[in-house]
């Protein structure tokens, strides 16, 4: 794989922008939390494993600023720092999940201000190590459930530039084909922002997986002609009981599988989780700037004044997934059961 989605190097955090794949392969250099911030807003990166990444080399490159402080002082601006970071994406649990861990480190160590930097920043590169890791584990587990010849079809990207490296819904279809199945991706477009088109595909291509690009009304289209063996996506956050909040559409999709009798893969670490939440009915949903749906591009697709809905996630309830793929083994329902098992 000849890209990276993220990189910490000399006291930097080193980002592909998302945002002009796949045409132009161009790099961000953030240097401060602000940068790292700004990044996540405007989806520079992307993916709730990476942003979480991100996020803590952001409280890291924070922390640059506030070293000179006195250590109360300190962890109570770094205190500040965290809750800023954890408010620029709400939905996806992974970003407060790494920036909570970070602040307790912070706060359970003994040293000094300078010492506490260090600490940090050797958290945020275990992060980032570990969750390559996961994500090859969580293949395994979930190339399990691939038939030896299967047409899978996965929605928006949770492949290697939503995480640190392999991906989690990608992992599960990179593990099935380096064991040799045969597998055909249909990629959905998902709009509005076409991660789909743009990002999965693009992914796949780069190693060789035959992949085809599909719009979001096809999928229904598909299956009913039996062209679809299994889904599998990503999430941005589950709940204790199951529901799963993931890009918009997914729910749709979770529909349509449900009345074809297609198996419903969700693939995500156990960071994903919130068990704090019962229920899909608590996940925050992040809504998105209007213009990513009015406008295609720089180009206006929808009359002036025209009102807009953009929620960036739906929730699928756990009712209709077959199985949640984690790092630590296939979940069945009842997933309440199941979830309380392994964490």
């Amino acid at each position: 794989m000849g890209f990276f989605t993220l990189r910490w190097e000399d006291k930097k955090l080193i980002l592909l922008d998302q945002r002009k794949l796949p045409l132009r392969h161009e790099l961000v250099e953030c240097k401060n939390a602000e940068s790292v911030m700004e990044s996540i807003k405007d989806l520079v990166v992307r993916g709730a494993p990476a942003i979480g990444i991100a996020a803590a080399f952001g409280i890291v490159l924070g922390s640059y600023k506030l070293s000179e402080l006195p250590k109360k002082k300190f962890l109570e601006e770094l205190d500040n720092l965290c809750k800023k970071m954890i408010s620029t994406r709400p939905t996806a649990v992974n970003l407060k999940w790494a920036v909570d861990r970070l602040l307790n480190k912070a706060k359970n160590s003994n040293g000094s201000t300078l010492d506490i930097i260090k600490i940090i920043e050797e958290e945020a590169i275990s992060i980032k190590e570990e969750d390559e890791q996961i994500n090859k584990k969580l293949g395994e587990y979930g190339s399990t459930l691939v038939p030896e010849k299967a047409n899978i079809l996965t929605h928006c990207n949770a492949g290697s530039l939503a995480t640190s490296n392999f991906g989690t819904a990608l992992g599960v279809i990179r593990a099935a084909v380096a064991e040799g199945k045969k597998v055909q991706v249909f990629a959905t477009e998902t709009r509005p922002l076409l991660q789909g088109a743009r990002l999965t595909t693009w992914e796949l291509m780069q190693d060789n997986i035959p992949v085809t690009l599909i719009t979001d009304n096809m999928a229904g289209w598909l299956m009913a002609k039996g062209n679809i063996d299994m889904v599998v996506v990503g999430a941005d956050r589950i709940a204790a009981n199951g529901d799963t909040a993931n890009k918009i559409g997914t729910y749709t999709l979770s529909v349509l599988a449900f009345r074809h009798k297609i198996p419903f893969y969700i693939a995500a670490p156990t960071s994903t989780i919130d068990i704090s939440i019962s229920s899909g009915d608590l996940i925050p949903i992040e809504y998105r700037n209007e213009s990513e749906v009015s406008h295609f591009g720089f180009y206006r697709i929808a009359p002036e004044g025209i009102k807009i809905l953009n929620p960036a996630f739906d929730v699928t309830p756990s009712q209709l997934i077959t199985r949640i793929i984690t790092e630590k083994g296939v979940l069945a329902p009842p997933f309440l059961e199941a979830i309380k098992n392994i964490l």
